[in-house]
């Protein structure tokens, strides 16, 4: 098992720039980051370089957090088409100076005035743009289920659904999109890890995982993390698989479960 860590949600006792040289120290050869964007792109490369570590992952910009936003691609088009867009602009510069191979993109809450069948269709349509704006650069897009009880309404909540947009996306077309599949939010489902990891197949892009309830490190939790990553093993995904909690204590203290699965 190839263990990363988002650096977004573990090492927060270090500014940003300090968290690859954290996370190196700490075991990980590999980082991902929610929304990089906050630092200048030169600094980043610099903090990823000097630690000599791979960034994997980062997201689209997905809207204003402070606002109640949990990403815009599944958004209306009158609203958000022209932010998605330039998203994806903003998005390819950093993961392809970082080295990215992967981006995420998050779908949104629906709003409350919207049809659901317009929100996906849009959903769709914006996965083809930004396929055809990334791949190019050898960057697979993927879409993440969400679940529903951490928030409410969002548009995309089970493996299932991403699988099916994303096929969609992809139909007819060489286009590389996956999924982005996250050990927590499938619990939080009532997803079977085994048997949703086993369905995606091919369209699993990306492994994320933290322990249920509360998003804590692996064993602070009810989870069986042996069960977890056998099912990961078994998946035939072969990529990182991404630490991404919230420690209940300073990050290096909650780092025991590496002992027995890294």
């Amino acid at each position: 098992m190839k263990f990363s860590v988002n650096v977004s949600t573990m090492f927060k006792e270090r500014p940003l720039l300090e968290r690859f040289a954290a996370a190196r120290a700490a075991g990980f050869r590999a980082v991902e980051i929610q929304f990089p964007y906050e630092a200048p792109l030169a600094d980043l490369v610099r903090a990823k370089e000097a630690a000599g570590v791979l960034v994997d992952l980062v997201n689209l910009p997905a809207g204003d957090f402070a606002t109640g936003v949990r990403g815009i691609a599944g958004l209306p088009a009158s609203r958000h088409a022209a932010e998605f867009r330039a998203g994806v602009a903003r998005g390819r510069d950093y993961a392809k100076a970082l080295g990215a191979r992967k981006v995420n993109v998050l779908a949104g809450i629906q709003p409350a005035d919207a049809d659901r069948r317009a929100c996906l269709a849009q959903l769709v349509e914006n996965l083809r743009f930004a396929a055809d704006a990334l791949n190019r650069d050898g960057i697979r897009v993927l879409v993440e289920p969400i679940n529903t009880a951490d928030i409410p309404g969002f548009l995309v909540s089970r493996t299932d659904e991403a699988l099916a947009i994303v096929e969609e996306a992809a139909a007819g077309t060489e286009r590389d999109l996956g999924v982005q599949a996250d050990l927590y939010h499938m619990a939080r489902m009532g997803e079977d890890a085994e048997t949703a990891l086993r369905k995606l197949g091919a369209r699993l892009g990306h492994v994320q995982f933290s322990d249920v309830p509360g998003r804590v490190e692996p064993g602070g939790g009810t989870l069986d993390w042996t069960a977890q990553f056998a099912a990961v093993a078994r998946s035939g995904y072969s990529g990182f698989v991404a630490a991404e909690y919230t420690p209940s204590r300073r990050t290096e203290e909650t780092l025991g479960w590496m002992r027995g699965f890294a």
